[in-house]
């Protein structure tokens, strides 16, 4: 597992891998039952607080990502990767219906803002 914390960016530190574990997750970088390192191997590696890396494992565990059995470690939960795919498609038609809702204000016309789209879908 590789998780890249930047100390520039304005996400805290515990979203951050928070946030780096549910994309490996739900990319099937880290599959189900895969053993993830303990808080303090993780705090050790990354050079951060014990407290930072519970935080992120509890955050994790609380939305059901992880499990942590007691005296053998934590690992991947078991997903619905069909509900995850379906909470991540909200958020993405949350952001485009603002994005819209911003281009018609300025007068954007529905070719152009395709158009925009994707340049900004190829670009990645």
């Amino acid at each position: 597992m590789n998780i890249i914390i930047s100390n520039s960016s304005q996400q805290p530190i515990y979203e951050q891998i928070v946030s780096q574990i549910k994309q490996a997750i739900m990319m099937g970088e880290l599959r189900e039952g895969e053993p993830l390192p303990s808080m303090r191997t993780l705090a050790k590696e990354l050079q951060i607080s014990i407290i930072t890396t519970k935080r992120a494992y509890d955050e994790l565990e609380a939305e059901g990502f992880i499990v942590t059995v007691q005296g053998k470690g934590t690992y991947v939960a078991p997903q619905n990767l069909e509900l995850i795919k379906e909470s991540r498609l909200k958020i993405v038609e949350e952001s485009l219906t603002e994005a819209m809702e911003a281009g018609k204000q300025i007068g954007l016309s529905l070719d152009d803002f395709i158009d925009m789209i994707k340049l900004l879908y190829q670009s990645e």
